[in-house]
């Protein structure tokens, strides 16, 4: 199934951070949706279909990179990039072990995260 509309899935516990991703990500043009846990999240991408997940690596019950095997069971095609507060080798190991299309942390430039959001969708585009 073909993605028609640019739509983001965010899933973070911060709140925060939450609200300044929708709020960027809207402004950008894209429709954007927010979950605070996996569950609910995967329950989502069963209804709906996303071009795009921000998925954070802390979450409540799970380690993102945890949960991005459960997503893309449900979804093969979609595109997550992976967020973190804070950076360690032991930690990046992990999370680029995982299918994911970039890695990002959160404390680096805010505009390099939205590049990678658009190149999500010039790729799903050429596809």
């Amino acid at each position: 199934m073909k993605v028609d509309h640019k739509r983001i899935l965010i899933i973070d516990s911060d709140s925060a951070v939450v609200y300044e991703l929708f709020s960027v990500f809207i402004r950008q043009g894209y429709e954007v949706e927010t979950s605070q846990c996996v569950r609910e999240a995967a329950q989502r991408i069963k209804d709906v279909k996303f071009g795009c997940i921000i998925l954070d690596v802390d979450l409540p019950k799970m380690k993102g990179y945890d949960a991005v095997s459960i997503l893309k069971v449900i979804d093969p095609e979609i595109q997550i990039i992976m967020t973190a507060k804070n950076n360690n080798m032991d930690l990046e190991a992990e999370v680029r072990k995982q299918d994911i299309f970039y890695y990002y942390i959160k404390y680096f430039d805010r505009e390099e995260l939205i590049e990678a959001v658009r190149d999500v969708f010039q790729k799903r585009k050429k596809a």
